[in-house]
């Protein structure tokens, strides 16, 4: 069993394509202050889902979203994903074509932001003075 707040393995990603799947596992985030993430069947293709909002860490900075949003349009480029959103608290990707290619996006996403948000923590970015 992973550590709470540490990401998860592709394996353990969990399979919110029922609400109530999506519910309970968005739940058990908030009470790990976790960030959330999951997988959903979208049809015949699959969705990734990440909201840090779940968690009480600060919020990716700037900088640390231009990382996850160069990442989101290689994938779109690639026409692994048809549409990304990346938002310093939440993440969503859409119409992934398998389950496992899903998985491993979403362990991935996962990863960068702890690892992001622990390296903002450790050597915090100064503000610039308007």
């Amino acid at each position: 069993m992973p550590t709470p707040g540490t990401p998860l393995v592709a394996a353990l990603i969990p399979d919110c394509t029922k609400p109530e799947a999506h519910h309970a596992a968005y739940r058990s985030a908030k009470a790990n202050d976790a960030i959330f993430v999951c997988i959903a069947r979208h049809g015949s293709r699959w969705m990734v889902e990440l909201d840090a909002m779940a968690s009480s860490g600060p919020t990716i900075p700037d900088q640390a979203v231009a990382v996850l949003q160069s990442a989101a349009e290689a994938l779109v480029v690639a026409g692994t994903v048809t549409q990304a959103n990346i938002a310093p608290d939440y993440i969503s990707m859409l119409a992934i074509e398998n389950e496992q290619k899903a998985r491993e996006i979403a362990a991935a996403f996962h990863a960068a932001m702890h690892g992001l948000r622990q390296l903002y923590i450790a050597v915090p970015v100064p503000r610039r003075r308007a």
